[in-house]
């Protein structure tokens, strides 16, 4: 897709509310397949619990997913993109730990993201039981959600085109199905009064149990932040008036159809299926099947982009990403793409129903949720919103996710443990990565490069060095210009002289903003030592090799260098000199003064170190044309050494 045409999308049409019907609400929007039936537990149906829980369900719609992410979080766009590692790019830099709410965050969805795909298309198949008691629903989600997990790889742009008409389908169907009940008990407006709503909390025993089910029906509300940037927030904002009201009147046709059995257990009965006549049925179950497997999608590619975001910022190992279509934003993860679905299987595998889900579903999101709050309140002040709306939004949004985050503590006995033990592994990873290369660059010195000019003009002319790269290509982490790491002067210098026609220093500085793509030339020594430094939108893809090709090209071209090899034969021809990038492996090797805590995240950094893509892989760079050369950022100090002379 072209940024134009990107760009059209993200204008109110159309095309972009039918795509943000598709992309952005699929999670949201199957809610109503499990919120009652997590609501009431296969228990006593009652009034209270009815009016209750809708008018719970009713505002934390309002007050969580309207005004907290519709109207105010959609504000912290990054040059249009969304989602919490965008949000953490955006406010990085008022302070350093603000890397933890992000990375919980990050981490949480993730995690929550995993049992998204087996509760909502368990709950969905779930409905043929009403037909055929004894269907063997389980093989039928597996078969579903395996099926979800192999086609990724092939690119789901084809798909995509089809997910808009099929949620307007499923929106207007459960509008209309809720419609066609409220007739049976019209009273049940009643619950809009927040009255309701604190009666139940205030007054019911097992109010907590109920907070943790009622967040269910918000849990799609980061989703929609981290997929604004397919959309655009206008066509979020207006697809949101339709989508809120369908869910209501759906929510609100199965509270009447509960009014008309209060008094019954409910059991095994779904009311989102005992609304529909039964000659529906079997529609109902195929079009809710269809809205869980886009929901799920959804969660997929959102979980690709956050990793790919995640990898840019340095807080994931460096992963295989794959793009499997020219459609801007399509990206493949192979790596998380097998995770999420040994996830989904373990999920399935342990808990087997959706409505043993229920209870491990919500609670890691919560902390999303909170972790959003925080990094929202910091951007509004960055923003020099007045101080008091400030601490307002901080103040109520607190109280309402700590709250939900207590009635979601109960969830842990029930299977929260599982997505909390999830979500522990990924912080983990998340956290050492980081942490480890905070550790590492505090053992980097960098030294002025300009005292080296006259060793490297020379040194580039010596005939008794053998030559050893016509174009020699560092990379370097020095920020300022004039400075490179003591270890490249080493390597060119001491370890064993490289003489080469040109040096190059290559720098990447990851962006705030996502998708800028500049470079600036700098020549230290003209024609001898040159210095690139790439300026890359954190959501860019990090291909040094083909980038660094271009900028010679373009130098080539304005006659800032002359790449014609120096020896003589492929001189008198005008073939050029060829290119040789050195990638310095930096390692620790003496790790006995560091603190135990420090200890311990590089010996995780050492584990992941081997999963993750090697340097150069990293980079994207042609590996024919590599040199890896291990370099200890700790030399032992000979002072320590005590040695006896003998005579």
């Amino acid at each position: 897709m072209s940024t134009d045409h990107k760009h059209n999308l993200q204008k109110l049409s159309a095309a972009g509310l039918l795509i943000s019907l598709g992309i952005i609400f699929g999670d949201i929007g199957t809610s109503p397949l499990y919120v009652f039936k997590a609501i009431f537990n296969k228990g006593e149906i009652t009034e209270m619990v009815i009016f209750g829980g809708l008018s719970c369900i009713f505002w934390t719609l309002t007050l969580q997913t309207t005004v907290k992410y519709v109207l105010i979080t959609l504000n912290a766009d990054n040059k249009g993109e969304g989602g919490i590692l965008s949000l953490f790019s955006l406010v990085r830099k008022r302070a350093k730990w603000l890397i933890i709410p992000a990375i919980i965050g990050a981490s949480t969805l993730l995690a929550d993201g995993m049992i998204t795909p087996a509760i909502t298309i368990s709950s969905a198949v779930e409905g043929l039981a009403i037909k055929t008691p004894n269907f063997p629903t389980i093989p039928v989600v597996v078969l579903i959600i395996s099926l979800l997990f192999i086609i990724q790889r092939f690119g789901t742009n084809i798909v995509g085109r089809v997910f808009g008409p099929l949620m307007f389908i499923w929106f207007s169907t459960i509008g209309i199905l809720g419609m066609s009940y409220l007739g049976h008990s019209p009273e049940i407006w009643k619950a809009l009064n927040p009255y309701y709503a604190v009666q139940l909390l205030a007054n019911y025993p097992n109010a907590w149990f109920i907070v943790g089910a009622i967040f269910l029906c918000t849990t799609g509300a980061e989703a929609l932040y981290s997929d604004m940037g397919h959309c655009g927030k206008s066509n979020i904002r207006i697809s949101w008036i339709f989508v809120k009201l369908m869910l209501i009147f759906n929510y609100f046709g199965q509270g009447a159809w509960l009014l008309e059995h209060q008094g019954t257990i409910l059991g095994e009965v779904n009311p989102f299926y005992a609304i529909m006549p039964d000659w529906f049925v079997i529609w109902g179950v195929t079009i809710a099947t269809m809205a869980a497997v886009i929901a799920s999608q959804a969660m997929i590619s959102g979980s690709f982009t956050l990793i790919a975001e995640a990898v840019r910022l340095n807080i994931w190992p460096k992963v295989a990403i794959r793009y499997p279509s020219d459609h801007k934003g399509q990206i493949y993860v192979p790596s998380v793409n097998l995770i999420l679905y040994l996830g989904c299987m373990l999920i399935i595998l342990i808990f087997r129903e959706s409505s043993n889900m229920e209870a491990a579903y919500g609670l890691a999101i919560n902390l999303t949720f909170l972790a959003t709050t925080i990094l929202m309140t910091v951007f509004m002040l960055r923003k020099r919103i007045n101080i008091i709306l400030v601490g307002l939004f901080a103040l109520v949004y607190s109280i309402i996710e700590v709250t939900f985050l207590i009635g979601n503590i109960s969830k842990i006995a029930h299977g929260g443990w599982l997505t909390l033990l999830l979500a522990i592994a990924l912080f983990i990873v998340m956290f050492s990565w980081f942490g480890a290369r905070k550790i590492k660059n505090r053992f980097v010195k960098f030294v002025d490069v300009r005292d080296y000019y006259p060793i490297l003009s020379e040194l580039s002319e010596d005939k008794t060095v053998p030559l050893f790269s016509s174009h020699l290509v560092y990379l370097t982490s020095a920020n300022n210009v004039h400075e490179v790491e003591s270890k490249i002067t080493y390597s060119i210098i001491n370890k064993k002289p490289k003489r080469a026609d040109v040096y190059w220093l290559a720098h990447v500085d990851v962006m705030d903003n996502p998708h800028t793509r500049e470079y600036k030339v700098t020549q230290l020594v003209p024609g001898k030592v040159i210095r690139i430094d790439f300026h890359l939108g954190f959501r860019e893809e990090q291909k040094i090799s083909l980038l660094f090709r271009k900028v010679v090209e373009d130098m080539v071209k304005n006659g800032e260098i002359d790449i014609t090899s120096n020896y003589d034969t492929l001189k008198k021809y005008n073939i050029p000199g060829d290119f040789n990038f050195v990638v310095l492996e930096k390692v620790i090797s003496k790790t006995h003064f560091l603190k135990m805590n420090e200890k311990i995240i590089l010996e995780i950094y050492k584990i992941l170190k081997k999963f993750s893509l090697s340097e150069e892989k990293g980079f994207g760079l042609d590996s024919s044309f590599v040199t890896l050369e291990r370099v200890p950022l700790t030399i032992p100090n000979t002072e320590e050494v005590k040695l006896k002379r003998l005579d």
